[in-house]
């Protein structure tokens, strides 16, 4: 599996294996930065830290935020991709918990579309 195509590309199709094998790996990496996080000081739950320490946290936060949400994004492109819908659809996520029940039930649950679609070839075949 490419790695740096499956989470910094937009195009091309992947099935369910590989979305949810993607998920396993943001929940990974979220947990391993949480962990990093306090392991530097850097304590989520402190009411009262120095500047330094919020800022430093708040920019950590901040960059891996945008850095897993890119990710993110590259993967549901595919996933609906596979599904013969565009990119687009991902902002389905907006709408609460339907959003996210719509996303979980099309992403994670239904087959892709049999043969090649307007996105590429079928991932499976």
């Amino acid at each position: 599996m490419d790695w740096k195509y499956l989470l910094t590309s937009f195009d091309g199709r992947i099935n369910r294996a590989k979305f949810w094998a993607c998920v396993a790996v943001f929940v990974v990496t979220w947990v391993v930065f949480t962990i990093l996080i306090r392991a530097f000081g850097l304590n989520l739950a402190d009411p009262n830290p120095d500047m330094a320490v919020f800022f430093a946290r708040a920019a950590a936060s901040f960059v891996f935020g945008l850095l897993m949400m890119y990710m993110a994004l590259a993967v549901y492109a595919k996933r609906w991709h596979d599904r013969g819908k565009t990119g687009w659809w991902s902002l389905i996520a907006i709408v609460p918990v339907i959003g996210t029940v719509w996303i979980v039930v099309e992403l994670g649950i239904l087959e892709g579309d049999r043969g090649a679609n307007e996105y590429g070839p079928d991932p499976l075949a």
